[in-house]
Parts: C-alpha cells; sequence; structure tokens
C-alpha cells in the first residue's frame, strides 16, 4: 500500500494537492473540482462541464407563441428560404 501524501491547510484555507496525485488525474491549474463531505471526509471528483439538464430544459427553448408549426410548414419555410437566398 502507497505511504498517504499529506498537505497543509493555509490560512485562507487553501489545500495544496501533490504534484504526483494531479499529474495522476491530470488535474491542472484552473480546474473546476466538486467537493463532497462524506463520513470517512471530503471527496474531491472534477466538476461536469455543462449542468445536467433535462428534456423539458432543452424543449423550453423551442416554444414560441401560437399554434404549432407542421413539418410540412417548416420545410416549406426552409425552402423558400434557400429560393430567397439564391435569387439574392
Amino acid at each position: 500500500m502507497a505511504k498517504p501524501l499529506t498537505t497543509v491547510l493555509s490560512t485562507k484555507g487553501q489545500v495544496i494537492l501533490p504534484k504526483a496525485l494531479r499529474d495522476r488525474r491530470n488535474w491542472t491549474p484552473g480546474v473546476c473540482l466538486q467537493v463532497e463531505e462524506t463520513e470517512d471526509g471530503l471527496l474531491l471528483r472534477r466538476a461536469p462541464l455543462f449542468e445536467p439538464t433535462t428534456l423539458d430544459d432543452a424543449f423550453a427553448v423551442l416554444k414560441r407563441p401560437g399554434v404549432a408549426v407542421s413539418l410540412e410548414e417548416m420545410d416549406q419555410a426552409v425552402l423558400a428560404e434557400a429560393a430567397r437566398r439564391a435569387g439574392d
């Protein structure tokens, strides 16, 4: 078993993670970490790049006022815009 590594808590509450651990995890300066309190201590893990979203979150941006447009109407609008741009 590897010897446990130690570090010191600064007066600002900062902890320096040993370089060997940072290198092994590929944690470079600026990486965002999640801190979770567990029964045994603190758990650090890389924070996800994006917040989790639901389908409702994604589809909410597609809402528009008025009556829903059919796929055929959307296709016609796309073709009409393509024809307009080709005519410019």
